[in-house]
């Protein structure tokens, strides 16, 4: 069953790269949930979908920089960053055998 979501869940990471939208309109520096933003790091675990099939989605962690965001829209993509969950089935079955 997980074989067959790999190819859907491995394009979820692309959410990631709406974390880039950071670097141009950052966050403002008293909005709270900075601990949130740092978990955007993980987004590089993503890489990992080069070799395990469906790891990419963990990619979509990257878009966590945007958590709460000033603007709305970008809002939304860092709640869309918790899509990098659907990744991790995929780590544990690789990592775990």
């Amino acid at each position: 069953m997980l074989d067959m979501l790999a190819p859907i869940a491995g394009l979820l990471g692309l959410i990631g790269f709406a974390g880039l939208a950071g670097l141009k309109h950052p966050v403002d520096k008293d909005c709270s949930g900075a601990g949130i933003r740092l978990l955007g790091l993980f987004g590089l675990a993503g890489l990992a979908g080069i070799w395990i099939p469906g790891a990419g989605a963990v990619g979509a962690a990257g878009a966590l920089g945007l958590w709460n965001h000033q603007s709305p829209k970008l809002a939304l993509w860092g709640k869309l960053g918790w899509a990098s969950l659907a990744g991790l089935p995929f780590l544990a079955r690789h990592f775990l055998g």
